[in-house]
């Protein structure tokens, strides 16, 4: 870029209006109503602003082959996400352009979701409430549900943290805040790194010494499965197990024969093997077993993140500096 071009910028993705207005001194923008459809920017309609855009910045909308031979002149790419799943990589690195992510983005909301998953499974929130519901509660035995949705407080209790980065970290400071020990396996961090609030041990200690283990390891070859049969054999039987992270760390086959037989004492999940979860699902017949659909990152705040962070790339890409986040650097590097 010449000091006196202004890069056009086009954005697709749903976009916080403040931070968009902030980056008009140095850009021109391009805003469009984002669209929940998950297909090709080429279909869009923008082919004009396409063909003249510097930088395109999508969450949803594919940037695939199709929309880059759309977009010649196109210099860098912004995914409002944390991996660049709506991006064709190769095709971006094969062109010289770079493609750039928004990094725990929804790290703390994910993470609220997550604790009050953790809350509503362990106290027995969606139980009760549908026990209310139905009409369940009568003067017979004013204190019945005294008796059947009892269960343990967190004060005390010990929480085991699978993955140690952005969402993890986070869990482990709400979960000091409610007096709980925690542990956090992740094999990437040294046994002090969380100082006094937390210790780093090996996988089977935290799966077999937890109250609760709650599972934020991001989802790549080695993590894929991360808790089978022998893995989740370790729980106690009077553990609760959390997963609003990625559904395929935990074996599917292995995970519905523990709920089946009940070898422990509930489970809260976010994310499932098959999105939407098919009606008939078995998961639906457990009692025992809290559910929400995918709801982790749904807030106005990770809009306003995303948005950050986009903004923050872009001015870096334009002073020529090196942007944290960026998904093809090395592909870039290797390339010349």
């Amino acid at each position: 870029m010449t000091e006196q071009s202004r890069p056009k910028v086009l954005i697709t993705a749903p976009f916080d209006a403040a931070i968009a207005d902030s980056l008009v001194d140095a850009f021109d923008v391009t805003l469009v109503d984002p669209t929940m459809d998950g297909g090709s920017l080429a279909d869009r309609g923008v082919d004009e602003s396409l063909a003249a855009a510097d930088v395109v910045i999508a969450e949803l909308d594919v940037v695939d082959e199709a929309a880059l031979a759309k977009a010649p002149d196109l210099k860098a790419v912004v995914s409002c996400r944390a991996k660049p799943a709506n991006v064709d990589l190769d095709a971006c690195t094969a062109r010289g352009i770079p493609v750039f992510t928004t990094p725990g983005r929804n790290a703390g909301v994910t993470a609220d979701l997550s604790f009050a998953l953790l809350l509503a499974t362990v106290r027995k929130v969606s139980e009760s409430e549908r026990w209310l519901r139905a009409g369940n509660w009568t003067e017979r035995d004013v204190f019945e549900p005294y008796e059947i949705f009892r269960s343990i407080g967190l004060d005390g209790r010990t929480l085991g943290v699978l993955g140690g980065g952005a969402v993890g970290r986070r869990m482990v400071s709400r979960a000091r805040g409610f007096g709980m020990t925690v542990k956090v396996y992740d094999p990437f961090l040294a046994p002090d790194a969380f100082g006094d609030e937390a210790s780093v041990v090996s996988l089977d200690e935290v799966l077999s010494t937890s109250d609760i283990v709650t599972v934020h390891v991001p989802l790549m070859p080695e993590t894929e499965g991360l808790l089978g049969e022998r893995e989740l054999a370790l729980l106690r039987p009077d553990a609760f197990l959390i997963n609003a992270g990625r559904a395929a760390i935990i074996d599917e086959q292995a995970l519905m024969t523990v709920l089946r037989e009940h070898r422990i004492a509930g489970a809260g999940f976010d994310v499932f093997y098959e999105e939407p979860l098919p009606r008939d699902h078995e998961l639906f017949t457990f009692d025992d077993v809290t559910m929400t659909p995918h709801i982790a990152g749904a807030s106005d705040d990770v809009i306003v993140e995303h948005s950050r962070i986009a903004a923050a790339a872009l001015r870096a890409w334009l002073a020529g500096q090196r942007v944290p986040g960026t998904a093809n650097e090395k592909a870039l590097a290797a390339a010349g």
